[in-house]
């Protein structure tokens, strides 16, 4: 018995030295993983994603932060790191922090940039202003208005307004017009935690939207337009003449689609069609993005460079080369121009550049390095698009090609140093080394690489749009094909030949292609579970999620490449445990969704946004159609009602008339009226609250006091210039409350 227990005791000694020696070597192994990492200068990776943290805290912040102390402490920490960058762990802190307050401090000075008039709230307006750029639609057009005077609006005007017509106007960008017109504020998120596009507005200076009533109107403009105004407005046309061309020869959405793979305009392409690319998980086809900026740099480069390599003396004494990729820099920069430069074509536009001025420079080009350097010059000029899918989805993409390019690179390293030099024609010394490095290229390499990029971005895709395509391994490949076989070749011989007349027989090359791949997208999409819809994500996921893919991607040792799993697991749960809701108001008050006994949502209200009833359902994980879930047979000229799975009735009170009724027998009102001050029901949604929390969703739970739980869009205090808080009410305004109900 004595000696059994002294065994047993040693054991139980042995046992934490044995867990102490375990975590003591995992510590080791981490430090030794991290010198690797900064021996090959990993860290600077880190810049972009602390900057971009930076940015993102900009963001939720309730109240307009101070730009100059914000840039006061971005620039002592900058010192101070430059001061100790000899202690290496002080000097990495420094770095951090100074890149998340210059993150942070580009966003600030991004705002005061733009700083422009936003309208309050309904008007109707006569408009005048120069038609900045014009969006053609199979059934009328949306063009973005540079305004100079308006009748009906306090000054200060708004700098820019978006405005729809029925009618497709026989005007132009260049245009001097007057328009009479009804004019909102930028539409605010639908949801809690949904796109903003008030946001997205505001940076775009565009401070009112609304639709044309009555004819648009040529006029006497009072003075010329600036350079770049009308230098924009040129480049507009000739998007336009050079899409209709494209559109009308090739007819139908092959056409739309080859005109918006062509010039950046997409509003020419039907939903239908739009739907059945979604479906194939190839929409980005409709798109200018990275993929199309590196064929045309890159045709540019290699053409021009074969070219004058066909001359012996230039070939011989000049840096053909090098000249080479100066003609593809500014082939690339007017491509970006003359496609819209939106976010995607920026990123891939700088990430092109710095690419190019590593030839110019004699450096290594494609190197993970430069996408940071790309994503840093996002930061500072548009530091905004960090929030938008377009930057989220092509970065990540960019991001897990490279990461698979430097894998293979530094894989086909190794393989190199294990070879035996041998004579000509004798086998290398081992055929599975062999193997191995033909693997990553083909059919197979590509495969791969398109799993890489898929898997990179599936959780942008899922977040932001509530859908996933497990099918894109088979469109993705046929897509890229497509595009560097037709589209690419064919949008540059055709806008060459354009001028002449001669570039009929090259869009209907390109259209071929777009037919093909119409068909395929036709047949994934019809396969059994071509869409998967996801419900809304918990707003804090994301930012685990992202950390996962930057960790695989970024870091090169294995043991901190792993660090992405535990940051994935705990992501998904985040994902799997987003928020749910019963009702959903829209910010408004003039449409509600409402949960019903058979656990589907229905949208009621007299005129409900389609957008918004869009939002709802892709945050319910719903496919339906959102015009097919409102239900108009719940109204009356009073206003609609619906009732939730336990009975209790939520009731949209479009008439003053409706509150005495439903105040009394309604568990949840929701308004765009003013609510009178008696009313009993449980929850009151009208103007007044409306303004001050947006958009609202209710969770029927167990609270004493309401019965319901709520979610808001916007925060108590929140005050940005997007979103200034709402003026105090003292009274109830009649006349104001009728003029914006009109």
């Amino acid at each position: 018995m004595t000696d059994a227990a002294g065994s047993a005791l040693e054991g139980r000694v042995a046992s934490p030295g044995r867990v102490g020696i375990s975590w003591a070597s995992l510590a080791k192994a981490l430090r030794d993983a991290f010198e690797a990492e900064t021996e090959q200068r990993r860290l600077f990776l880190w810049v972009p994603v602390a900057a971009g943290a930076g940015v993102v805290l900009y963001f939720t912040a309730d109240r307009e932060p101070n730009v100059w102390l914000a840039t006061l402490l971005a620039a002592v920490l900058a010192g101070l790191a430059a001061l100790v960058r000899h202690e290496r762990r002080a000097f990495m802190a420094l770095v951090a922090a100074a890149a998340v307050v210059g993150g942070f401090t580009c966003a600030a000075w991004r705002t005061a940039r733009v700083a422009a008039p936003v309208l309050d709230r309904l008007h109707i307006a006569t408009l005048q202003g120069y038609i900045e750029e014009m969006d053609f639609r199979r059934e009328g057009a949306r063009f973005v208005l540079r305004v100079a005077a308006a009748d009906g609006l306090d000054e200060p005007l708004p700098y820019r307004m978006r405005l729809t017509t029925k009618r497709t106007p026989d005007l132009e960008a260049g245009a001097f017009v007057e328009v009479k017109a009804r004019l909102l504020p930028p539409s605010r998120a639908a949801e809690p935690g949904g796109y903003d596009f008030a946001r997205d507005a505001y940076y775009a200076g565009i401070g009112a939207v609304g639709s044309v009533l009555g004819r648009i109107e040529e006029a006497d403009p009072p003075d010329a337009p600036d350079p770049m105004l009308r230098f924009a407005m040129a480049v507009d046309r000739a998007r336009n003449a050079l899409a209709r061309r494209v559109d009308t020869i090739v007819g139908g959405d092959a056409g739309a689609i080859a005109a918006a793979m062509v010039t950046g305009k997409r509003d020419l392409i039907s939903e239908s069609a739009k739907d059945t690319i979604r479906q194939a998980g190839i929409f980005h086809v409709v798109t200018i993005s990275g993929v199309q900026m590196t064929l045309v740099a890159g045709i540019f480069f290699v053409g021009l460079r074969r070219l004058l390599a066909l001359n012996r003396t230039l070939a011989l004494r000049y840096p053909i080369k090098k000249w080479a990729a100066a003609a593809a820099m500014v082939a690339a920069v007017g491509y970006d121009v003359m496609t819209g430069s939106r976010v995607g074509t920026e990123r891939a536009l700088a990430m092109t550049l710095i690419l190019l001025a590593a030839v110019l420079l004699d450096r290594h080009a494609l190197t993970m390095r430069n996408l940071a350097l790309a994503a840093l010059c996002v930061i500072v000029l548009e530091p905004e698009a960090l929030l938008g899918a377009s930057f989220q989805l092509s970065f990540a993409a960019v991001a897990a090609l490279v990461a698979v390019y430097e894998a293979r690179a530094a894989r086909y390293a190794r393989e190199a140093d294990e070879m035996v030099v041998v004579p000509a024609r004798a086998a290398p010394r081992s055929w599975l080394g062999l193997r191995r490095h033909r693997q990553g290229h083909g059919l197979r390499g590509a495969l791969f690489a398109t799993f890489c990029a898929t898997s990179a971005t599936a959780s942008f895709m899922a977040y932001d749009f509530h859908e996933l395509n497990p099918y894109v391994l088979v469109g993705n490949p046929l897509t890229l094909a497509i595009i560097e076989v037709f589209a690419v070749p064919g949008a540059l011989l055709g806008t060459a030949l354009y001028p002449f007349g001669l570039d009929g027989p090259v869009w209907h090359w390109v259209g071929l292609g777009i037919a093909i791949v119409m068909r395929a997208a036709r047949f994934i999409g019809a396969l059994p579970g071509s869409s998967l819809h996801l419900p809304a994500f918990a707003p804090w996921s994301l930012a685990l999620l992202a950390l996962a893919v930057l960790s695989a991607v970024i870091w090169r040792t294995p043991l901190l490449r792993a660090t992405a799993i535990p940051l994935l697991l705990v992501g998904l749960t985040g994902a799997a445990s987003g928020p749910v809701f019963d009702i959903a108001v829209a910010p408004s008050g003039e449409a509600a969704a409402v949960r019903q006994a058979d656990g589907r949502l229905v949208v009621i209200g007299r005129r409900p946004s389609v957008f918004d009833a869009e939002q709802w359902l892709r945050a319910d994980a719903d496919a339906r159609d959102a015009k097919a879930v409102i239900d108009k047979d719940k109204c009356d000229q009073l206003g609609c009602v619906a009732h939730l799975a336990d009975g209790r009735a939520v009731a949209v009170d479009l008439d003053r008339g409706a509150f005495a009724e439903d105040c009394a027998r309604a568990a949840v009102i929701v308004t765009p009226l003013y609510a009178p001050s008696g009313c009993k029901a449980s929850v009151v949604l009208d103007r007044d609250s409306l303004k001050k929390t947006g958009a609202v969703t209710l969770k029927a739970g167990t609270s004493a006091k309401t019965g319901f739980t709520m979610a808001t869009a916007r925060t108590a205090d929140e005050d940005r210039p997007w979103s200034p808080k709402p003026k105090a009410l003292w009274r109830w305004d009649e006349h104001e409350e009728k003029s914006e109900s009109e």
